[in-house]
């Protein structure tokens, strides 16, 4: 018997077995190709700009166009899926994801190349958050945390080994491989998916398109998104256009945010925000993964920039968070429902701000093993408290509201991590200049730390300017060691307000109408 909810899945028993086995394995392959898509272009910029004779400046466009895209596209996946049904919108999105990335491997302007990220990555959009719906509809009651940790496993593994994977195809292939590979994934996906769940489908309705809210959702998101992406280049308000992008982003979003909570259809459920777990739980999901991605931003950039690591090794030093991530998240999502979810939660906070004070003391002597045990120990916090706090936010909501609440909370996922991107940056940068002129003042002429680092330079045989720019090397290798400490001490403590948070959701975080969350 059908259920009669738009949007909701026609009442059908749960795959098992093998089926269920196989469309995991080709929803979780799915998702991870499409996270993996916004890091692993990264680390290959400069390749990619040199060999289509453009500025690096311009080859950071074909980041911002796929995240851009992506962002305004994430909140609109609950009214296109129920339009659609989520089984077809999620199979046109991976068909059309590998033909766009094929186009991005063929590219031969930049031009074209940014015009073909830019398709991707609006294409991308409902991947994400579907995969979470999809799963969540096929598996059995009691395995759907499972279910959830498994793809909050893909979610948060994805962008730690996009880096690593993009410069070791970039550096031993062609850069249009980072493109190529998601043909077979994304085939592969796409045809369990549609093999499995094509008599499966959701139920649709010929709902109106709130043309005023897609409006306001592309025009506020899109100039956000560009300016958190450009502004650092641009010296953030400094610049007009930083600052014409920041005003037409408020008024956008002020105006949707209102004319989305009164519209009787809205492109976007904001009305999910007053959901007790949901509001909460979505708020500490964002302040835990701002925290977590400015991590992931700051660390490489100062191992590069202080203690000379090439790309690939500053990735090595970051990848051991994926390890105890995949073995932890599964595990996790087997067991969690014997546990106050909020306790999981707290736990996993506060290992992450435990690590994120122990790399607050990092000095310039560290050697690979101090940087990347703490990242190590970071992989139990990720599942502690990626996978217990997507079940919060979920829990309560009836099984047609999934997909918009997938969503909405991707989409704030997301604009966390960009912001993260963002601010962290321009912290690390503000603070290194702090430091290097604190730094300046104590080593002048005379002072007997500055004369015993010029005496030492004089026996290597350096003299005049040559030793005044080897002691200003240090000086500015020990600010900017100083200003990534400074930037792990607020994340530390960013993860520590989470961790009280938390608390404030209700139990009981079950899935289904009628659950906690109100």
């Amino acid at each position: 018997m059908a259920q009669s909810a738009i949007g909701a899945p026609v009442a059908r028993a749960p795959l098992t077995g093998g089926a269920l086995v196989a469309l995991t394995a080709g929803v979780a392959l799915a998702t991870f190709m499409e996270v993996l898509d916004i890091s692993i272009v990264n680390v290959s910029v400069r390749t990619i700009a040199g060999n289509l004779g453009v500025s690096n400046t311009e080859g950071t466009m074909a980041i911002s166009a796929y995240s851009m895209a992506s962002a305004i596209v994430q909140p609109l996946t609950g009214w296109i899926s129920r339009r659609f049904g989520e089984v077809k919108t999620f199979a046109v999105s991976v068909a059309l994801f590998v033909v766009f990335s094929v186009l991005c491997g063929l590219a031969n302007s930049m031009t074209m190349l940014i015009v073909f990220r830019l398709l991707q990555g609006a294409v991308s959009g409902p991947m994400v958050p579907l995969s979470q719906s999809i799963l969540l509809n096929n598996y059995p009651p009691d395995k759907r945390p499972l279910a959830l940790a498994l793809w909050a496993m893909m979610v948060v593994v994805a962008p730690v080994f996009g880096p690593i994977m993009g410069g070791w195809i970039t550096d031993n292939y062609s850069w249009a491989w980072i493109f190529f590979i998601n043909i077979p994934i994304g085939l592969f996906a796409l045809a369990v998916t549609w093999i499995l769940l094509r008599k499966r489908e959701t139920r649709t309705a010929k709902i109106p398109l709130d043309g005023i809210g897609l409006f306001l959702l592309a025009v506020g998101v899109g100039s956000l998104q560009f300016m958190l992406d450009k502004g650092n280049d641009y010296d953030w308000f400094a610049s007009k256009l930083i600052i014409v992008l920041g005003v037409v982003a408020l008024v956008c979003l002020t105006f949707l945010v209102a004319w989305e909570l009164m519209h009787k259809h809205p492109v976007v459920n904001l009305r999910l925000l007053g959901r007790r777990n949901f509001g909460i739980g979505v708020l500490c999901l964002s302040v835990g993964m701002f925290a977590f991605f400015g991590g992931t931003v700051v660390l490489p950039t100062w191992l590069q920039q202080v203690m000379g690591y090439n790309a690939t090794w500053a990735g090595f030093a970051v990848a051991p968070i994926g390890l105890l991530a995949i073995i932890m998240s599964p595990l996790v999502g087997a067991t969690q429902r014997h546990f106050d979810l909020r306790v999981l939660n707290s736990i996993g906070f506060a290992i992450f701000a435990a690590c994120s004070f122990w790399m607050a003391s990092q000095d310039t002597s560290v050697g690979y093993a101090q940087v990347a045990i703490p990242r190590l120990v970071m992989g139990a916090g990720i599942a502690l408290f990626f996978v217990p706090v997507n079940q919060i936010i979920l829990s309560g909501l009836p099984d047609e509201e999934i997909a918009s609440a997938s969503g909405l909370s991707n989409f704030l996922r997301t604009l966390a991590g960009s912001v993260a991107t963002a601010v962290s940056t321009t912290m690390y940068e503000h603070r290194t200049t702090f430091h290097h002129a604190m730094l300046v003042q104590h080593t002048q002429d005379g002072a007997t730390a500055t004369q015993a680092y010029l005496n030492g330079f004089g026996q290597a045989g350096l003299q005049g300017p040559a030793a005044y720019a080897s002691l200003n090397k240090i000086v500015n290798a020990q600010a900017a060691t100083l200003a990534s400490n400074d930037v792990f001490w607020c994340f530390g403590l960013m993860f520590g307000l989470a961790m009280v948070t938390i608390w404030f959701t209700r139990p009981p975080f079950t899935g289904g109408s009628g659950g906690g969350g109100h």
